[in-house]
């Protein structure tokens, strides 16, 4: 496996369903496809049964015998993987419960103990079996709207106090079809609903035509299925039967994966996958136009494209590979998305997003350094900060030796000196957001803080271990030191947060880390390519970073947490925690000593803190929503439920503007209209601000510096001070 392979394959973040990074290459927009009005709305006149080639089988046979040769764990075709991945496709396919029967789920119940034998042989044809009674399912469904909306003008009653369950998972299946039917009237009246607040200037009328455009074009996706969209479907719930991160790449797909490895990004920098009806964010791209945007967000619903001006294309039920074709472009030009933000309320809130494609550079990706001023016992200390947004490394230049080539070691160990020039008092290293990179400047990024020994050790498919460590006895820097981490630092960022904690070299600040601790690697297959993981990591300790990640030495409130479908954990297949033998190695300091004296003077500080008491809010609302499963389709109660919305929104942001000594706003309106509410969103993000707009807003005394770098710095302060208490004692002793 090469460096360059490594290096992308341990920052990729894949969950169950068809993933893609957006912003590759330069392809122009693929326009939608609308179902004729001309076409007959009748399942049976349009509907064609898809069929595997003859290849497949044979395609299937090696994927098999890649994944008992190969994988990390040992992979045993039985009736228990059988059993789950029956559960799995079922689940990729028809997660919500909107389209399958009872009836339907009975019969493919038959085969929960047989899909193991029929895989063994080559056999795929189960696979599309269950396919081709989704796709006709959805056809009904969507025709079933179609008519309901085009030929069945009837007004809908929103003074009836009817609700529609939000999330279906634990819902039983519809009995029959009069309970589908039952289930999509509420689904319609519920779109008709919200579009109708959503824009009160437009009519019933034109409603029912925006709604119809979107199941035309909904059911004009279906139609485009093929036979190889099936099969990759397929093989991808037997691979994550696994684990999440082993996939087969049709040809298509290893096309658009090898893109996002060669780093060739002219658009927005965003990974994609498809939940139910919806094209998700899975995490956004370092550097990239949408990283540096700061508005769009992990685990953000898109549910309309438009170019430029143009009008929006509502893409909600499209294939995810159609909706990267939509949002790539020419590098320069501009895509705007409509989301379902993840933070939004039962998902009623609407936002658009502007976003200039443009290519990922390496700048953009780069370390940088700031200077966050603190006010500490009644006087102003400096705390360096180094933001890395990734762990890189210029493989091109370096193999051309040139002396100058980029490094994020390199590029970190420059920015130390200069901090050090500047006599800070202490440093936090930022790896909010991080989602890892190359392995070998995550293990030589930590030998700039110690003098040397152990960083990692890994652990090969075939039992072998690997220990990685830093064998330079130069410190570059050897003060005060704290990392700083959240729920989207994977991979590196983890073996460094592992690193420095385990050698008590500095504290670990934030939340609990993403949890990717595994390594994979490609394999060709003639027809395409598999993903295939290979090893694990493991701290020096003998602690695995795989599905817990790091946990904090301090927490820090984190919106992110209350996310249940980011981190490693949230995967159902992910592989688990364990542990292996320590390597040698000797801490630095005892840390943990003064760790509940910092903790104390932690959440003494937070108590009183505006920005983390906002953060707060934000949280306690967000899990009080979770607890909400249904959406009512009442018009009367739906605006009492919005109106409560903005006012407890008005409420928080009012709340912490007094705190800060700034005017509160008269009303919703004036909130939403004036600027400063984008900062109040980075702070509910936890995106942070960009360094360098950071630097001027504190320069300018602006009191809306990020809070986690912030209070980092007062954490960093106390230490100090506990430390040099604790050597005045021992010397008068």
């Amino acid at each position: 496996m090469t460096a360059r392979v490594f290096r992308q394959i341990s920052k990729s973040v894949l969950i169950l369903g068809f993933t893609y990074i957006l912003g590759f290459g330069s392809l122009r927009a693929q326009q939608p496809l609308y179902l004729p009005a001309d076409i007959p709305l009748d399942v049976q006149a349009i509907y064609q049964e898809l069929l595997p080639e003859a290849d497949y089988g044979n395609i299937t046979k090696r994927i098999i015998d890649h994944l008992v040769q190969n994988h990390y764990s040992e992979i045993n075709f039985n009736d228990d993987f059988s059993g789950k991945l029956l559960n799995s496709f079922i689940k990729s396919l028809d997660g919500s419960k909107t389209y399958f029967t009872q009836a339907d789920i009975d019969e493919f119940e038959t085969y929960r103990t047989r899909l193991d034998d029929l895989l063994t042989d080559g056999d795929i044809d189960f696979g599309y079996l269950i396919f081709n009674r989704y796709r006709q399912r959805l056809m009904e469904r969507l025709v079933f709207s179609l008519k309901r909306l085009e030929e069945d003008p009837a007004d809908f009653d929103f003074t009836e106090d009817e609700y529609l369950i939000v999330d279906r998972s634990e819902e039983p299946w519809p009995a029959d079809q009069a309970a589908l039917e039952e289930l999509w009237r509420k689904r319609i009246k519920s779109n008709v609903l919200s579009m109708k607040l959503d824009d009160e200037e437009m009519g019933m009328l034109e409603i029912r035509e925006e709604l119809s455009d979107r199941f035309r074009s909904q059911l004009s996706q279906v139609l485009k299925t093929n036979g190889l969209d099936v099969y990759q479907r397929y093989m991808d719930a037997m691979t994550m039967t696994f684990d999440p991160h082993t996939q087969y790449y049709a040809p298509r797909a290893a096309e658009n994966f090898n893109m996002s490895m060669r780093l060739s990004l002219e658009g927005i920098g965003a990974v994609l996958t498809t939940e139910d009806e919806y094209t998700k964010v899975v995490s956004i791209v370092s550097g990239g136009p949408a990283d540096m945007g700061g508005e769009l967000q992990p685990s953000d619903r898109i549910i309309a494209v438009a170019q430029g001006d143009e009008p929006y294309v509502d893409v909600v039920g499209w294939r995810v590979d159609d909706v990267v074709q939509l949002i790539r472009g020419e590098k320069g030009t501009v895509v705007r998305l409509n989301v379902i933000p993840a933070s939004s309320d039962a998902g009623l809130e609407r936002k658009e997003i502007s976003i200039t494609r443009d290519t990922v550079k390496l700048e953009e990706q780069s370390a940088r350094k700031e200077i966050v001023e603190v006010q500490h016992n009644g006087e102003v200390r400096k705390i360096g900060v180094i933001e890395l947004p990734t762990f890189y490394i210029d493989f091109e230049a370096l193999q051309r030796r040139d002396p100058n080539y980029r490094s994020s070691t390199r590029d970190v160990r420059n920015l130390l000196e200069e901090l050090k020039a500047e006599n800070v008092d202490a440093v936090v290293v930022d790896l909010r957001r991080n989602g890892g990179g190359s392995l070998t400047e995550a293990n030589s990024l930590v030998g700039l803080f110690i003098r040397r020994g152990p960083t990692v050790q890994v652990r090969d498919a075939d039992g072998n271990n690997i220990v990685q460590g830093d064998s330079d006895p130069e410190v570059v820097y050897d003060g005060p030191l704290a990392v700083l981490v959240n729920r989207l630092s994977a991979s590196a960022s983890e073996i460094f947060a592992g690193a420095i904690q385990d050698y008590q070299r500095g504290l670990v600040l934030g939340s609990q880390t993403f949890g990717k601790g595994t390594v994979q690697e490609l394999v060709g297959l003639g027809e395409g390519q598999m993903k295939i993981t290979r090893a694990k990591f493991y701290r020096i300790s003998g602690e695995s970073t795989q599905h817990k990640g790091v946990t904090p030495d301090i927490k820090f409130p984190d919106l992110y947490d209350t996310a249940e479908d980011i981190g490693e954990s949230a995967l159902p297949t992910a592989l688990p925690w364990d542990t292996i033998d320590p390597n040698y190695y000797r801490p630095y300091s005892d840390l943990k000593s003064v760790l509940p004296t910092l903790i104390v003077r932690h959440d003494e500080r937070l108590k009183s803190d505006p920005d983390f008491n906002f953060i707060e809010a934000q949280i306690k609302r967000a899990l009080e929503n979770k607890e909400k499963n249904q959406l009512t389709l009442n018009e009367a109660q739906l605006i009492a439920e919005r109106e409560e919305a903005d006012q407890w929104r008005l409420q928080i942001t009012n709340a912490r503007r007094i705190a800060k000594g700034e005017e509160p706003w008269s009303t919703v309106e004036d909130m939403d209209a004036d600027n400063e509410d984008d900062e109040d969103e980075i702070v509910l993000n936890n995106a942070g601000i960009d360094p360098f707009e950071r630097n001027e807003r504190m320069a300018e005394g602006d009191e809306n510096a990020d809070p986690y770098l912030v209070e980092s710095g007062k954490i960093l302060l106390d230490l100090i001070d506990l430390q040099r208490e604790d050597v005045s004692l021992a010397f008068r002793q």
